[in-house]
């Protein structure tokens, strides 16, 4: 697991204690999150929605300092699956 995967999967435990649908998040060149109701760990199983960003966008997204939807809207961040999972997940970490 990368130290940015590994910081990551910790900031986001924090931050979303349980999430009853499921999302990956992918940094690329780093690695892929998933979060479920299990919680947040490093994997690449299939889930609902699938997050791509590269490493400063996701963790802007972390720190509040990237809105998701912009990051959308922008090309930053795309999105595969469930629209509605993802605007959940973002309402979470707004």
């Amino acid at each position: 697991m990368s130290k940015v995967v590994a910081a990551a999967v910790e900031a986001l435990k924090a931050k979303v204690p349980s999430f009853d649908s499921s999302a990956k998040f992918v940094i690329r060149d780093e690695g892929s999150i998933i979060i479920d109701e299990s919680g947040v760990r490093e994997g690449d199983e299939e889930t609902e929605v699938t997050l791509t960003a590269d490493r400063e966008t996701f963790e802007g997204l972390l720190n509040g300092e990237v809105n998701a939807t912009a990051a959308y809207m922008t090309g930053k961040l795309q999105l595969d699956g469930s629209m509605g999972v993802a605007l959940k997940l973002a309402a979470l970490l707004a």
